[in-house]
């Protein structure tokens, strides 16, 4: 049969998807809908400012748990997550949908999930920091465990991820930086909002091996 045909076939399962879905699919970097896998988080804006989305060290003199944060070399690509838990029965992942975000790697020196979650930051300021941890349980908190993947307008395929709260009130998340040099990810407070891009990890790049720690 012509191949035209399966290309016409899957573009309206996918058109038919997003309207059950409510939103478009996220997109990575290519312009393909991200289906499944893991994905580098890295900057929209390549450079100086930094590399992908990786684990830090915590902003204490414990070991645990990890936080997540940002390579400080552009040339590194990080560590790649993985998204679940959205609400639709679409495969793909949606925009502006609550789901769960976890670092698709293997043992920590923390020997626990990685999954995203929203902690104080115990600053002077009101700010959050996102920790990698336990995987959410079923009834917790949507606010502080769930996160939005929202299109960002002012780069191809660009996006930024929010916390929204129950009320529908959204607030990206941003890049600080403490006196050590260490990037962490942090729900916006003086910060100025992160621009994403996906781009599709490999099976070799994901396969079983210890995390590095910044």
């Amino acid at each position: 049969m012509n191949p035209m045909f399966y290309s016409l076939l899957a573009l309206t399962a996918v058109l038919a998807a997003t309207a059950n879905a409510g939103g478009p699919p996220v997109l990575d970097i290519y312009g393909k809908p991200i289906f499944g896998g893991s994905y580098y988080v890295l900057p929209a804006i390549s450079g100086p400012a930094g590399g992908g989305l990786t684990l830090v060290r915590p902003p204490s003199d414990k070991q645990c748990p990890l936080y997540v944060g940002q390579e400080s070399s552009e040339v590194e690509k990080g560590t790649p997550v993985k998204f679940s838990n959205w609400r639709s029965r679409v495969g793909f992942v949606p925009e502006s949908a609550d789901l769960n975000i976890e670092m698709d790697g293997a043992a920590t020196i923390c020997v626990q999930s990685t999954y995203w979650s929203l902690v104080p930051s115990n600053l002077s300021i009101m700010n959050f920091y996102v920790e990698a941890g336990p995987k959410p349980k079923p009834g917790e908190d949507l606010w502080g465990s769930f996160f939005q993947i929202k299109r960002s307008g002012e780069f191809h395929n660009g996006y930024h991820i929010a916390s929204c709260s129950n009320d529908g009130d959204c607030m990206n998340l941003g890049i600080s930086t403490d006196e050590s040099g260490v990037r962490r990810l942090t729900l916006l407070g003086v910060t100025s909002p992160f621009p994403v891009v996906f781009m599709k990890a490999s099976d070799i790049e994901t396969s079983p091996k210890t995390m590095s720690i910044i």
